[in-house]
């Protein structure tokens, strides 16, 4: 079982005196920066020149810098922008400014795990992972509670590297809810082959997967979207709120006996070996050089699956059927 610490662990002094220099302002970004500053941490934001963030922050009481004068400023340095960016980022802008006793801050290890950013001796290397978007980071905070985060040091060259690490967790309100102790490999393999396997590849797949059965046998497209899609909806937020058993408790006994009855036969061994070997593609860095050799290509199999994945059916109906869901306030995403 993991530790977990919380604010009566943790000793916020270890920040004091020290500038944390947040790299990025996004959906993290800015609930980091703003969650820390209202804890009596004093944080700068480093961001690339002409960056559309800059605007967000200033409004938003900071100084904002290049990343390369943020970092010089700073003890802490913490990485918030996309992983894919963050090796060339440290090797241009971070590494010729990092001092000795520096600490560089992951909220995701996948840069650090597959060796995108090797720091220098003389360095500390920590993770605060929080579990949820950055918006709910930031609400919860302004609420007086928090969320959960991982919690994670890879090198400790200060020696002191796991107090300021959950210092820094209690100070964007973590430690209210629990900070998880774990490593950069399993932080970093877990989270993707959940990606891939569960929340995003396997639900969406499962979901289109339903939709084309139904109508390829003549169902209208509009019944199929209800039952293979929106309703994931209403059983997710069951699970959500207490477990799969709390799902099989609220809905109807039918509903219960087909899921006893033909889950397993959806979900059976040969779809598990194929997540293990999902996972070992995880674990022995295939997937990691994939998607990097993808970047560094300009994203062409990326551009081209988002633009054919936008025109299947189920999304086309979709947008449709939501126009008639006032409470949804529904979104659309930009064309690929």
């Amino acid at each position: 079982m993991a530790k977990i610490y919380y604010d009566n662990d943790t000793d916020m002094k270890v920040l004091e005196g020290k500038t944390v220099a947040v790299l990025g302002y996004g959906s993290q970004g800015h609930a980091h920066a703003q969650n820390l500053r209202d804890s009596g941490v004093n944080v700068v934001v480093g961001l690339y020149e002409g960056s559309r963030s800059a605007v967000t922050a200033r409004t938003d009481g900071f100084e904002v810098f290049s990343v390369g004068e943020a970092t010089s400023m700073a003890d802490v340095v913490m990485f918030l922008m996309p992983d894919h960016l963050q090796g060339r980022v440290f090797h241009e802008s971070v590494k010729p400014n990092l001092k000795q006793g520096m600490a560089l801050a992951f909220a995701h290890g996948f840069s650090i795990h597959f060796n995108q950013v090797e720091p220098p001796a003389g360095v500390d290397v920590f993770m605060i992972s929080p579990k949820s978007p950055g918006h709910l980071v930031r609400s919860m905070y302004k609420e007086g509670k928090g969320v959960p985060a991982l919690v994670a040091v890879r090198e400790n060259a200060s020696g002191n590297a796991m107090d300021i690490a959950l210092a820094y967790g209690s100070g964007i309100g973590a430690g209210r809810a629990g900070i998880l102790e774990t490593n950069f490999k399993e932080e970093t393999e877990t989270d993707l082959f959940g990606e891939q396997v569960v929340l995003c590849g396997g639900i969406t797949e499962l979901m289109k997967a339903g939709f084309e059965v139904l109508t390829e046998a003549g169902y209208d497209p509009e019944i199929a979207y209800f039952e293979c899609l929106n309703e994931m909806k209403l059983i997710v937020d069951l699970m959500f709120e207490g477990g799969i058993s709390w799902m099989r408790y609220s809905v109807s006994d039918t509903a219960n006996y087909g899921d006893m009855c033909v889950g397993p036969k959806i979900i059976d061994e040969d779809a598990r070996e194929k997540m293990r070997e999902v996972l070992r593609n995880v674990q022995d860095g295939v997937f990691a050089k994939d998607w990097i050799l993808e970047n560094q290509a300009g994203r062409p199999r990326l551009k081209k699956w988002m633009k054919s994945e936008q025109e299947h059916p189920i999304e086309t109906v979709g947008s449709q059927l939501r126009d008639m869901m006032p409470w949804l306030n529904a979104k659309r995403a930009p064309k690929a």
